[in-house]
C-alpha cells in the first residue's frame, strides 16, 4: 500500500501533490525548490546557496522517511541554465561519494516552479 511521508521540516508542496510517497520499500520525492521551510521565502542569492537548500529540503524528506543520501538510487535534476552545471555540481559532489553516487540526469528545462533555477527530485530505497 502507498504512504504519504511529509515533513514540517521542508517546504510544503506548491500544487495537488505530497512531498513523497513510498510504495514497496522505494521513496519517490516530489521535487524540491530552494524554499527555506523556516521562512517560506525561496532562497536565490547564488546558484551554490540556491543548490543547498534543495538539498537540504531532499534530506529532510529522506530523514522523515528514515533514509540518507545513501539512499538515493536516482536524482532528477532539472536547471534553468546548462551555464551553471559546473557550479551546482560542485555542491551536488558535497552531498554523495563518487564511488556509490546515484545514477542521475541534469537537463536544462525553459522554465521551473516560481521561476527557480534548479529543482531536483529523487527516487530512494529502502531494505
Amino acid at each position: 500500500m502507498k504512504k504519504i511521508i511529509n515533513t514540517e521540516n521542508a517546504p510544503a508542496p506548491v500544487g495537488p501533490y505530497n512531498q513523497s510517497t513510498f510504495f514497496n520499500g522505494i521513496l519517490f520525492v516530489s521535487g524540491q525548490i530552494a524554499i527555506n521551510p523556516e521562512t517560506g521565502e525561496l532562497v536565490m542569492d547564488t546558484i551554490e546557496n540556491e543548490a543547498h537548500q534543495v538539498m537540504k529540503n531532499i534530506q529532510a524528506v529522506l530523514a522523515e522517511a528514515g533514509l540518507t543520501f545513501e539512499n538515493i538510487l536516482k536524482c532528477s535534476v532539472f536547471v534553468s541554465d546548462m551555464n551553471n552545471y559546473s557550479r551546482i555540481n560542485a555542491v551536488y559532489a558535497e552531498y554523495f561519494d563518487e564511488e556509490t553516487a546515484p545514477a542521475r540526469e541534469l537537463v536544462e528545462v525553459a522554465n521551473l516552479p516560481k521561476f527557480v533555477n534548479i529543482e531536483i527530485s529523487v527516487i530512494a530505497g529502502k531494505n
